[in-house]
């Protein structure tokens, strides 16, 4: 359980709840054992008065059961909101690390794994480790706490029946022991084939399209239902291993109870022990029944978790190769420079660019064009600081883009990447994404200079049209320009459009470039194009050649 102990300091932050919950637990458990002497006792004083008709003694027993009863049920009540509750607290703090965690990553890191497996380990994953630190952390210590106050009472009772009747306890403790071991091994293969479904569902759906045009159909399910009948089977497997704590437990209770009536049964007769002295062992093994009934489950709750946080742990693990090491906030002026700056993708070992060096001053444009694979939008990632170069440096204002504040540089950009991404959500709050609090006013001012409001307004619901899953709801160009009004509403110093023009009209990329030249005439602009038209605009062109990646301007 190596795994589970990065929660410790969770634990610590709320021990308070913690510790209010472990009064809770010893406070019902102390009222669920105390009453059943008063079982036995009503027994015996029905044996000696059976004939006396109502029997005070025996009504006063009755309510103090009855009073117990209600004491127990209200501290387990209590028990539940103090433990339960701070386990649902962690969870929330894990899952806020976590996802914080997921938007320190580059872009490297997302290559390297699946948005499937990302989310299997914020859902299915954090849920596992939260049933530990509920259930499973309230679980345990009520068996410990019930086991201390039932075996003192039991002693009490009758020390030698009370060895007889614990004594199958640690057999039943090390059977579990080694059942447990093999259902962390299988709680983990089960989770890596619960993350494969999780992907193949995702790139099914987001390519739902191409799945749906060409005869996918039927492959699509195939390879669903292997995956299905694969995470099936070691579900099976796991469910029937974890069957074998309750065949155990059963086993061992009905032992138990054979036990309590041969040996309270030679203890009667030889005049040792009352019936409602027997009637209390009864009583006190059934009220661990339950909790010993649980060991198997919690075991495999615990086992699951550990399995679980060893898959966050790794993930968390990850260290971002972009580390943010400036957190002053100043303006930036946006001059740019690159010097003998390469870049080769870690993950095909692709080289991308090769001693590339130019210089563009602030308020000034830059065009760069040049064939597919020439590193075009590897430059747009690399200004950007979404990579890091593999060789040389870029300087922005001067300085190492390295040593800038990142937050507070990426705040100073607009970029526009070659995919327009929109989010689920109405045209307004796609565009006011990118700054606090944005007005209805703001919101149309930018989608004019970006010049997609005459279509906006032809809409139903107009700035209240919802766009659908990444914007499946408007057209290429409608999005491309959604972006475009996003990227500038945060008036940036620098500006980057990574092939973000393509699905435009020649007229509506004039209009909105003359529109960026009026009212953002300041920023330093960067327009990564094919199209000559868009080239002639710019003050600087770059030609980027896809062999020796050489550059002329």
């Amino acid at each position: 359980m190596k795994a589970l102990k990065t929660l410790n300091p969770y634990f610590w932050k709320h021990k308070i709840l913690l510790f209010w919950g472990v009064l809770f637990i010893i406070a019902s458990n102390f009222f669920n054992i105390y009453k059943v002497q008063f079982v036995g006792k009503s027994v015996d004083e029905l044996t000696k008065n059976a004939n006396l008709g109502f029997n005070n003694q025996v009504l006063i027993y009755v309510a103090i059961i009855v009073g117990c009863s209600l004491l127990t049920g209200f501290f387990t009540f209590m028990m539940r909101q103090t433990i339960i509750v701070a386990s649902r607290r962690i969870e929330y703090e894990l899952k806020n690390k976590i996802y914080r965690h997921y938007q320190d990553l580059s872009l490297t890191d997302y290559k390297q794994t699946t948005i499937g497996d990302l989310m299997n380990r914020l859902s299915e994953d954090v849920v596992a480790v939260r049933m530990y630190l509920g259930p499973g952390v309230m679980y345990v210590a009520n068996l410990v706490v019930l086991v201390i106050i039932t075996a003192i009472y039991m002693i009490k009772t009758d020390a030698s029946m009370t060895l007889w009747t614990l004594l199958p306890l640690p057999i039943l403790s090390y059977a579990i022991y080694k059942v447990s071991s093999i259902i962390n091994k299988k709680s983990k293969i089960m989770q890596k084939s619960q993350s494969a479904i999780s992907t193949f569902v995702q790139d099914s759906f987001s390519g739902i399209r191409g799945v749906n045009f060409l005869p996918l159909k039927k492959y699509i399910e195939k390879n669903y239902g292997v995956k299905v009948t694969d995470y099936q089977d070691k579900a099976l497997d796991l469910a029937k291993t974890e069957a074998y704590f309750f065949t155990i437990i059963l086993f061992v209770i009905g032992l138990l109870n054979v036990a309590i009536i041969w040996i309270g049964g030679q203890k009667y007769i030889a005049g040792e022990l009352s019936i409602g002295k027997i009637a209390d062992f009864f009583m006190y093994i059934n009220t661990l029944i339950f909790p010993f009934s649980m060991v198997g489950w919690v075991t495999s709750v615990n086992q699951r978790a550990e399995a679980s946080m060893q898959r966050i742990n790794e993930f968390m693990d990850k260290k971002s190769e972009i580390i943010n090491k400036n957190f002053e906030n100043y303006p930036i002026k946006g001059d740019i420079e690159f010097r003998n700056v390469s870049y080769t993708y870690p993950n095909t070992g692709i080289k991308a660019l090769e001693n590339i060096s130019f210089k563009v001053k602030a308020g000034e444009s830059l065009a760069i064009m040049g064939k597919t694979g020439s590193g075009k939008s590897t430059i747009a990632l690399l200004l950007c600081r979404l990579i890091d170069p593999t060789e040389g440096e870029i300087l922005i204002d001067g300085k190492n883009l390295k040593e800038h504040n990142l937050a507070n540089y990426r705040n100073s950009i607009g970029y526009i990447p070659q995919e327009s991404y929109l989010f689920s959500d109405s045209i307004e709050n796609n565009i006011g994404f990118a700054i606090d609090h944005p007005t209805h006013e703001k919101v149309v001012e930018y989608a004019k200079i970006a010049d997609v409001d005459k279509n906006i307004v032809d809409f139903k619901e107009q700035y209240k049209t919802m766009v659908g899953e990444r914007g499946v709801m408007l057209s290429g160009g409608q999005k491309q320009r959604i972006c475009i009004a996003r990227a500038l509403i945060k008036n940036p110093n620098i500006i980057i459009f990574d092939d973000s023009l393509s699905a435009l009209d020649t007229e509506t990329e004039q209009n909105i470039l003359e529109n960026i030249e009026k009212k953002i005439h300041n920023a330093t602009s960067i327009i990564i194009t094919h199209r000559e038209s868009s080239a002639q605009r710019a003050d600087k062109i770059l030609n980027l050649t896809e062999i020796s990646n050489s550059v002329t301007a």
